[in-house]
């Protein structure tokens, strides 16, 4: 990387102008103002340690960095780096060398990673929520394979709670419904909180009549909806390009007896009493607000008896990280489950949770704030409306920890403000450079055939054998996009260590804007073809880095727009 490659010869200039210094507090950044440099780095963190004016400094380190043929230039403490015509080449080359494998770091610590995110209930649809955790885990899993780490996706399966009975007399109601009749859910609030009377379970109870006899039993509606709902919401998550490699049943983790076995140990080490009826875990004594309750006075276990076990049995089975992405909501309940890892003699510090804000759906100009149940517009139906590829990219394009202003009828428009069309556009109009490169055209005029200024061979030919000294005398002229293209290192890097994937959408739009702004500059298809040639590995390498980029995100790469 150019800031590590900058870094790295301004210690070895440093060290040959201060053998006496020993530590070295450096830091690379790019200048507001170009015209200054590529780089630069501020030398002034020093001048306590060596009792020398920032300035000072500054020129004896230039003076051996001179000698190594660098282009550079002091202001102040700064010392500013200009990158080589070489250097940019150099990156062209390494990306038609490396070709998907460019950017992918080396000897960086990797994890055995289980990642758990949309865990929803087996009782409805995925509401848009669902769907910002679904975008951004998938695109996380992907930019966390890409960095090196072994990743293993998870869904945990909610189906072990009183919201499955529930689920089965909401069936039974349809049923009725559909057997003539004349039944509703209750009209009163608290008897309506015992249903899911949410139109969705209509279908359902149409299948469920086709395929066997009328029935009243809770038992066999609760699991036959229950199993339903689970498949209708994995074959939605297979369209929206999320695949899993388990969906852990909350049931069966209890019919394990692994519930049982940790509390029971939570007992033995003395960190369970009893009060009130109840049985409270010491959470307080590792960091959490208060004690928690983990078996209620009727005997039945809180919803934190069951994620103990569960977390505990996800280190049980050799993940050496655990990462949960959790709605903002659940920001209370972060300190109890790492109470629990400890008090069990795990290292809390294993666990990381991802807090997500909710996401506001902005229609017509106005912000919609959706709830679960209420004014339901259901991630189904937007995936429906605006299609996976601006779906995924607009879910993942904001921080996580920042709510989310989903513009549907933007997310539509086939124009530069939509952020997914701008990038994707980028893809495509590099494709479309490619092969007007290598098909014959005709002259509208005059009817006649013009020649593709390359054949197919040639121009893969001079893709394969591209190196750098092609492009050397034309490069200044892609400067700025190939020292964003090069940036792609760095962003991953950041970005997988951060586990943030925003990151990768705005690197996206960057790279796209500096694609656009190329392509305007400078014609690429020249009758010189050394440069014609050259440039055309440019439109190539930034073709490549787009596409692996938007593969991350799992967001299509179109050749045609």
């Amino acid at each position: 990387m150019y800031k590590q490659f900058f870094e790295e010869e301004t210690i070895k200039a440093l060290k040959q102008a201060y053998p006496e210094l020993t530590e070295y507090n450096l830091k690379v950044e790019k200048p507001k103002n170009t015209d200054f440099g590529d780089f630069a780095i501020n030398v002034s963190p020093l001048a306590r340690d060596l009792k020398t004016a920032p300035p000072v400094i500054a020129q004896n380190i230039e003076k051996h960095l001179s000698k190594q043929g660098y282009d550079v230039t002091l202001i102040g403490g700064f010392i500013n780096f200009k990158t080589g015509n070489k250097m940019l080449a150099d990156t062209i080359e390494e990306i038609l060398t490396k070709g998907e494998d460019y950017a992918k770091p080396e000897n960086v610590k990797t994890e055995k990673i289980n990642l758990e995110y949309v865990s929803a209930n087996p009782t409805g649809p995925f509401h848009i929520g669902h769907g910002r955790w679904a975008a951004m885990g998938s695109a996380l899993a992907n930019l966390l394979k890409f960095y090196g780490h072994e990743v293993y996706q998870e869904f945990y399966i909610n189906d072990a709670g009183s919201q499955i009975q529930k689920l089965g007399n909401s069936l039974l109601i349809r049923l009725k419904q559909q057997k003539g009749e004349n039944i509703d859910f209750p009209t009163d609030e608290v008897e309506r909180k015992n249903y899911y009377p949410g139109e969705y379970l209509i279908p359902v109870a149409e299948k469920f009549l086709k395929e066997n006899e009328y029935t009243e039993d809770v038992k066999i509606l609760s699991d036959y909806a229950k199993l339903e709902m689970e498949r209708l919401q994995q074959e939605l998550l297979n369209n929206f390009r999320v695949h899993f490699d388990k969906f852990y049943s909350e049931l069966d983790l209890h019919k394990s007896g692994k519930v049982e076995n940790s509390y029971k140990k939570l007992e033995e080490s003395g960190k369970l009493y009893e009060k009130e009826g109840a049985i409270w875990f010491k959470s307080s004594e590792y960091g959490d607000d208060e004690d928690r309750v983990i078996k209620k006075a009727d005997g039945s276990n809180t919803y934190l008896t069951a994620d103990i076990a569960y977390h505990k049995d996800k280190l049980d089975r050799g993940f050496e990280r655990l990462i949960n992405i959790w709605g903002a909501d659940h920001h209370g309940y972060v300190a109890r489950v790492k109470a629990s890892l400890e008090a069990l003699g795990y290292d809390s510090t294993k666990l990381e949770i991802l807090l997500g804000q909710l996401v506001n759906l902005v229609i017509n100009g106005e912000q919609t704030r959706m709830g679960k149940r209420k004014n339901m517009i259901t991630l189904d139906d937007l995936i429906e409306e605006v299609g996976v590829d601006a779906t995924r990219f607009w879910m993942c394009m904001r921080d996580i920890n920042n709510t989310l202003d989903f513009d549907i009828e933007l997310a539509k428009k086939s124009t530069d403000e939509n952020p997914v069309f701008y990038v994707q556009y980028a893809h495509a109009r590099a494709c479309s450079i490619l092969r007007n490169t290598v098909n014959d055209k005709i002259d509208t005029e005059t009817g006649e055939k013009i020649t593709a200024p390359l054949t197919k061979e040639e121009l893969d030919e001079a893709i394969k054998s591209f190196k750098a000294e092609t492009i050397i005398d034309d490069v200044e002229n892609a400067k700025s996009l190939i020292l964003k293209l090069e940036d792609f290192k760095s962003t991953i890097i950041l970005s997988a260590q951060a586990r943030t994937v925003y990151t990768i959408c705005r690197y996206l739009s960057e790279l796209a804007a500096e694609f656009h702004s190329y392509y305007t500059k400078n014609r690429v298809l020249v009758d010189d073809k050394n440069i014609m040639k050259g440039r055309l590995a440019i439109v190539y390498a930034t073709k490549s880095v787009l596409k692996q980029a938007l593969d991350i995100l799992a967001v299509s790469a179109p050749e045609k727009m």
